[in-house]
């Protein structure tokens, strides 16, 4: 990550396209067809990797829940 690239967010292989953008066309039912022909700089690669790092950084989070 680059604080002078996209103000420091995940990029996918320095290139100027978020993770996060990635993530939320797929949420709202893009396909990974569909991202490579919006972004034909992507490789099919680049998705997955994309969503692995998602997943990484997610779980890498632990919540403590209050009993009630």
């Amino acid at each position: 990550m680059d604080p002078a690239v996209c103000l420091g967010q995940p990029t996918v292989r320095g290139l100027r396209i978020t993770v996060s953008v990635l993530l939320k066309l797929l949420a709202d039912g893009k396909t990974a067809e569909d991202l490579l022909d919006l972004y034909p700089e992507l490789e099919p690669e680049d998705i997955r990797q994309a969503i692995k790092y998602a997943a990484w950084v997610v779980s890498d989070r632990v919540l403590v829940v209050p009993a009630a």
